[in-house]
């Protein structure tokens, strides 16, 4: 057990649109369900029905898949879903006439589930919380980006979604996003949720920003799954030719991964990229001829666990606003610094002895701070001790019974 509580526990229905390791919202979902089973919680799951989802006993109580990628029917029930239609009603009400929860735990509900399970669950007097994942409750698109830059229009206006066609370029998906942000407004929002959990201090300022009661908004970082905690506590720290550094993440615009490999181009050192995405066979191209590039490609966990122990640092070089990404938590957990991008929620990761920072999107500064990082000496044992510290499960599981209440 991580920490016992002296109370009753509650009943938590953990919400999420996908239940398989999709990405880090999905994961998060997952290791919530266990954090909570193993501190002697009954938990059960509302997901959305999906080819490759993990096998659950609730599973027959999750709503019907919807396809937004497939023909004009699909595309029509799809849409019928961000507005809270299309079945997630009855059969949510099925799970909860079962399950009973005194907890409703909402991840990643958008589009795929809707906010019609945080209506429902407040109509039936539970307690609701929703950890953000991303900035959907401030803009449609998600992302607050723009033509590859930092964007807060919606913040104000929802309606910008549609004049600057922010979802993929296409005026129908945007008119989709609007609506569902319409409908879905921050008023409504408010009256359905008890309490908004931000895993970053920046993103529970920009919930302000963007009109939400502060009083409603918690902070509270993710935290490292205790297996894989344990594995980072067994690195030898001590070994390893720490002649490389790593990028760790999506090959995609918004991940600043093009400005690292300018800027890892003129340096010489080498760096390993490991992962895939939409910009990666025009970055392997560009960057064929150059030595001290090498791209790895998709990583399984272990596989990441080994590039991480044997790398000098990491690089976060991310140009959107990133809320609380994994990737610096991981690398800080394997005693590896980090260079990060000073946006989002990457500075408050990162100290003076754990890495350093740079204004984002500026490969000049980039490099200069990969230079100076790779040249200084830092305390792994520390920077590890402090990150499994930080990031335990039983921290986060205090909070999070106080958040239940």
């Amino acid at each position: 057990m991580y920490y016992l509580c002296t109370y009753m526990k509650q009943r938590v229905l953990i919400v999420t649109k996908f239940y398989y390791r999709r990405g880090g919202d999905c994961v998060c979902a997952l290791n919530l369900e266990r954090l909570l089973a193993d501190n002697g919680h009954e938990v059960a799951v509302y997901a959305m029905e999906y080819p490759e989802n993990e096998p659950s006993k609730w599973s027959g109580y999750w709503v019907k898949g919807v396809d937004f990628g497939g023909g004009a029917k699909a595309k029509i029930e799809a849409v019928r879903r961000t507005l809270g239609y299309g079945g997630v009603k009855k059969s949510l009400n099925r799970m909860l006439d079962e399950f009973k929860p005194d907890v409703v735990h909402l991840h990643n509900i958008h589009s795929y589930l809707s906010p019609e399970v945080a209506r429902i669950a407040h109509k039936r007097g539970l307690r609701v919380v929703w950890t953000m994942h991303d900035y959907k409750l401030l803009c449609p698109s998600y992302s607050c980006l723009r033509e590859g830059k930092p964007c807060e229009l919606c913040y104000t206006s929802k309606t910008n979604v549609l004049r600057h066609r922010c979802m993929k370029g296409s005026a129908a998906a945007s008119a989709v996003a609007w609506l569902e942000a319409k409908k879905w407004n921050r008023k409504r929002l408010q009256k359905y949720t008890d309490t908004f959990i931000c895993p970053s201090r920046f993103m529970a300022e920009k919930m302000v920003q963007g009109g939400f009661d502060k009083t409603k908004t918690v902070t509270l970082s993710n935290y490292i799954e205790p297996s894989l905690a344990e594995s980072y506590r067994k690195i030898d720290l001590e070994k390893g030719a720490r002649d490389y550094y790593c990028y760790v993440g999506r090959l995609s615009p918004e991940k600043g991964v093009a400005t690292l490999l300018e800027a890892a181009s003129r340096l010489p050192y080498k760096l390993k990229v490991a992962g895939d995405g939409p910009l990666a066979e025009e970055l392997r191209s560009r960057y064929a001829g150059c030595g001290q590039i090498e791209f790895t490609g998709r990583l399984t966990g272990s596989e990441v666990l080994e590039l991480l122990s044997g790398a000098r640092l990491s690089v976060m070089p991310s140009e959107c606003y990133e809320n609380n990404p994994l990737g610096v938590i991981e690398s800080l957990s394997a005693g590896v610094p980090v260079v990060g991008a000073r946006i989002g929620g990457i500075p408050e990761l990162i100290s003076a002895g754990s890495g350093i920072t740079y204004p984002a999107g500026d490969a000049d500064a980039l490099a200069k701070a990969i230079t100076e990082a790779w040249d200084a000496t830092y305390d792994r044992e520390a920077i590890r001790t402090d990150a499994l510290d930080r990031f335990s499960p039983q921290v986060h599981y205090r909070t999070l019974t106080d958040v239940y209440k």
